[in-house]
Order: structure tokens, then sequence, then C-alpha cells
């Protein structure tokens, strides 16, 4: 019996991996379900006027966002393992939809949205299958420049774009910062006077509001301040846009948008989609977590956000990922665990069933104004200030990827940066870091030369350590930067001492190298010993034969012992030693 009750909890256990809401289910109490109530409703009433912002950002009716912000909450909150993460519609991602959709349908129209809808099911399974087969390391293709330099690239254009519904313009629709702006220069006295007052009131007044108050629904009072002018002046008479008649009613189960044709013209977006929002999410999960003192899994959060993205899809959703800022709300009003993202979905769908006839009157300007404010903060300069000052060739890279974007696109400036990355990977691991050794003082310490210009160097001795493995992309480098240190030795060189410390592995290319190395060494004469070698090359060195070509002797734990081995064995070279 005792058996069968162990077998029963490791199965137990198990489950709760893989369905983390049943371990904060076992421990639930009154106390953390307070928490969660204050946040599931702070965020909801954050959500609602964010959500139909980003659906209109996206290129969908405003409903679409509400729909986003049920079903997706509701599957992360069953799977996900951060406490706080508030999934739902983000800009980053309503930005790629519209520009990556748009491509194939118009903005708008029921064959984009159709094509939306099927593009959150593309990001779904890739984000399924990367976790189930854990592949999340594929994120690290997009290295932190390159995302800072996308993302505010990418807020640049998001305010370009809503320059239209601020000011009631009418501008073509485009995902050129230059053309938005010299087509709005030259329409700027066509500007609805109204229309903008409210739009940049509203910004005004969200960013007041935040300063007052960080957690204080800014959004919700805007909506219902703009709504409630906006009806009871009857300013829609007047050029004014509203958003209109919201249908009323949660989203139904479907399955007509799926077409594999279409599935496959979409791809490149959706695995476009599907890196950049799993980074956002993970990004704002971990710096989450580890506030709180506890770790997420990253393949399980792939599953999760997976999940969100195929049942959310079924149910009318366009993609969605967890939010910097809803995250921020989230864990600052208590949330203690994912139900109160079951909460926050809660609300919305009372909204949806209930409430959507109020917004009929909620002018344009007012949801543009929520997106500028929230993209606002997508903009890293301070990211930019300190790559300037820290490291050149990241400010570079940042900057080549914020350059492509503005010019080129959305997906071709991430695909820049993201060739520019794997480009400088493959270039640093062809030209590692190597250095000449000298011995500091009378001590055992020895260290870069270039570095400590008190380390003393004897010119019958050369020091060596090569700062990375030795495989087939960087056996030249190795060669070359070698045979420039002995040159420098000149003729008086009787050893070498390969630091290899540095070296994890060794493949056929490198063997080979070696090889050759040593047959040219001992043509001259010259000794090699190896040291600080780990054990995973000593056996490699020893199957291809060179540790019998050198001799056991020849290798050390350190490089002081293989320096003390060669003057106490060569008797010609005792009366030299320094520091004996």
């Amino acid at each position: 019996m005792p058996a069968i009750f162990t077998q029963v909890e490791k199965f137990k256990q198990h489950i709760k991996k893989y369905v983390p809401i049943l371990s904060s289910i076992d421990s639930y109490n009154k106390t953390i379900f307070k928490g969660d109530l204050n946040a599931g409703v702070t965020v909801a009433i954050m959500l609602i006027p964010q959500g139909m912002a980003y659906a209109i950002l996206a290129g969908l009716p405003p409903v679409y966002g509400l729909y986003a912000s049920i079903i997706p909450l509701i599957l992360y909150a069953v799977f996900g393992t951060s406490k706080q993460l508030a999934v739902g519609p983000v800009a980053m991602v309503s930005l790629l939809v519209v520009a990556g959709v748009g491509e194939f349908a118009e903005v708008g129209s029921d064959r984009f949205i159709q094509l939306a809808i099927l593009t959150a099911l593309g990001v779904g399974v890739v984000q399924f299958l990367m976790g189930l087969f854990k592949m999340g390391f594929l994120v690290n293709f997009l290295s932190h420049p390159v995302l800072s330099g996308f993302t505010s690239a990418a807020a640049i254009i998001i305010g370009a774009s809503q320059i239209k519904n601020l000011t009631g313009l009418e501008l073509p629709r485009s995902n050129y910062v230059h053309e938005i702006l010299a087509e709005a220069a030259k329409r700027i006295t066509e500007i609805e006077p109204i229309t903008a007052i409210i739009g940049i009131g509203s910004i005004a007044a969200i960013m007041i509001l935040r300063k007052w108050k960080r957690t204080f629904p800014s959004a919700l009072a805007v909506v219902v301040a703009g709504t409630v002018i906006t009806a009871g002046l009857g300013l829609n008479q007047y050029g004014v846009s509203i958003v209109g008649e919201i249908p009323t009613g949660l989203p139904s189960f479907s399955t007509e948008f799926f077409n594999v044709n279409d599935f496959q013209a979409l791809l490149p977006i959706i695995l476009v989609i599907a890196l950049v929002s799993y980074m956002e999410s993970i990004a704002v999960a971990k710096a989450i977590a580890t506030k709180h003192g506890y770790k997420i899994d990253a393949n399980q959060e792939l599953v999760a956000l997976g999940s969100a993205n195929i049942g959310g899809a079924f149910f009318q959703s366009f993609p969605t990922t967890g939010g910097f800022s809803r995250t921020a709300v989230n864990d600052q009003s208590g949330a203690n665990s994912t139900i109160a993202s079951l909460i926050s979905a809660a609300i919305v769908a009372l909204t949806v069933l209930f409430l959507t006839p109020l917004f009929y009157y909620l002018p344009n300007a007012v949801l543009a104004a929520i997106i500028m404010v929230a993209v606002a903060g997508l903009f890293d300069l301070k990211e930019m200030k300190h790559l300037w000052k820290t490291d050149k060739r990241d400010f570079a890279m940042l900057m080549v990827t914020f350059a492509a974007t503005l010019v080129f696109g959305i997906e071709e400036g991430i695909a820049v940066g993201v060739v520019l990355s794997l480009v400088l990977v493959i270039y640093s691991s062809t030209k590692p870091h190597s250095a000449e050794l000298g011995q500091l003082g009378g001590s055992k310490n020895f260290r870069n030369i270039e570095r400590f210009r008190d380390a003393v160097v004897n010119d019958e001795i050369l020091i060596y350590r090569y700062d990375s493995s030795l495989y087939f992309a960087n056996v030249e480098h190795f060669e070359e930067t070698l045979n420039a240190r002995m040159e420098k030795h000149g003729d008086d060189l009787k050893l070498i001492i390969l630091d290899a410390s540095a070296m994890n592995t060794i493949d056929s290319t490198g063997m080979h190298t070696m090889e050759e190395i040593i047959k040219k060494l001992n043509e001259k004469g010259i000794k090699l010993y190896i040291s600080g070698a780990i054990g995973p090359v000593r056996d490699k060195l020893k199957k291809c034969g060179i540790k019998d070509t050198l001799g056991e002797k020849s290798f050390f734990f350190d490089v002081n012992d293989a320096k003390d081995h060669f003057y106490e064995n060569d008797e010609e070279n005792r009366e030299y030693a320094p520091y004996s």
C-alpha cells in the first residue's frame, strides 16, 4: 500500500508540473484570494480599454481586443508558471499583425480578420512545439540589442500610425514613418480641431493621472470621460470619429478561419511573432519572479503561451502575450497566483456580455491616446546610452536594427537584426581572445602581459592561453596568433606552455591542427607542454594519439607546474630559471 501511495503522489507532482494552477489551488486561502481579487479587477479595468485600442492598432474591430482578453487569459492561468504575468493583447504584437497580415488582405476586412485569427493559431502551434521539444534557446537569436533596436523603431512606427486617429487627418495606412510624416505635413491644415483636442488632452490626462498614482485606472477614466463628453455634446456630429456599435455576446467557437495554404503564406510573420512575443513575455516574467524569489519554467511558459494562442484562435482571438505594463500593475495590485488572470477574464467576459453598448460614443482619438502613452515606454533611449558607453559593437547592432526597421519595414528590420547577430556570433567565434602570460613577481600566478605590465616574460618560454574551444572555425586564428607570438620570442624559444584551461572541447580539425603544430615545433627543437586541460579535452587528445606523441610528462595541472618541470629537468636551463 505505501508503494501505491508513493506512485500516486509522484503522478500528482507530474501533473502539477504541467498544470501549475493545481499547485496554486492546493495552498489557496482567503489572504491569497484577497490579493488576487484586487489585482484581477484592477488589470481588467486596465485591459478593457487597452484591448480595444490594441485591436484597432492591429487593424481589427475593437471587440476583437476583448475577445483576445478572455480565453487566452484562462488558458495561461491554467498552464503558466508566472504568478503575476498578465497575458493579453500588446502593442508590439498588434503592430506585427497589421504589418504582416496586411500584406495579404485589406486591413479591417473579413479576410484580414480571418488571417489575423489564423496567425494566432500559428503562433500558438509554434510556441507550443518549441516548449514541448525544449527549444526555448531559439530566442537567443534575438539578442537584447537587436530586440531593443527593433522595439524602439516599432514605438516610433506605432506612434506615427496613430496620428490619423489622434488628429482626424485622412492618411494612407503605411508602416513607413517617413511616408506618414510627409503626408501629415502636407495635410496639417486639415486637422480636426475637436478630435485633436480630445486626443492630446487624453494623453495629457493619462500622464498626469499616472504621475499622481501609478495603479489608478487612468486609461479607463479617460475612456469614461471621453465617451460621456462625446455623447453629451454630440461631438460625433462635428467630425469626431467614434467606435460605434460593438457586438454583444461571448466569442463563438469556430474553425472556419483555418486554411493550409494561408497558414504556409503566413509562416514568416508567424515565426517572427512567436519569437518576439515570447521574448517580451519571458523578460518581464523572469524579472517579476526574481523579485518574489521563485523560478519560472521557460519551456512550460512556451507551452502556456502556445496553449493561450491556440485556444484563443478558436474563439476569435488575435495573437497575445504577456505585457510589461499590465504585469507591473498586476504585481503592484497584489497578485499572488494566476487566479488573478481568471478574475480578469471573467470581468472582461461580463463586459462583452452586457456593457459593450456603453462604448458606442467612445472617440477613436481616446484609444489612439492610450496607444501613444503605452508605446512611449518602448523607446529604449536608456539602453542606447548604456551601450554607447559600454559596448560600441552592441550599440552598432542596435542602431542598424533600429534604422533597418524604420527604413525597410517591420519584418525586414528584425530579419536584418537576426542576421547581423548571427554574423557577429560567427565572427567572434572565429577570432576569440587569446593572451601571452607572464609571471607576477616570485608568485605562482601568471597573467596577461598586456594587462599586467609588470608580469615577467622569459624569452625561452612562451606561455600561451587560448580562451575558446578549438574547432574548425578558429583553428586558423589559433595557429596565426601562436606563430605571431613565437616570432616575438625569436630563436631563444625552447618551450611553449599551452594554457588550455579555457578550452571546453576540441574537434577533429582542432586535433589535426595540433598534430601539425607539434610536427613543426619538433623540427625547430621546441617542446610543447599543455596545462589545465579538462578531462574531455585530455580524452580526445589521448584518443587521437597526441598525448602519446608528447608524452605523459607533458601534461600539467597548471602553468607553474609546467614551468617548474621544465627547469628542474633541463640542466642546461636551470641557471636561467626566474624566481627559482
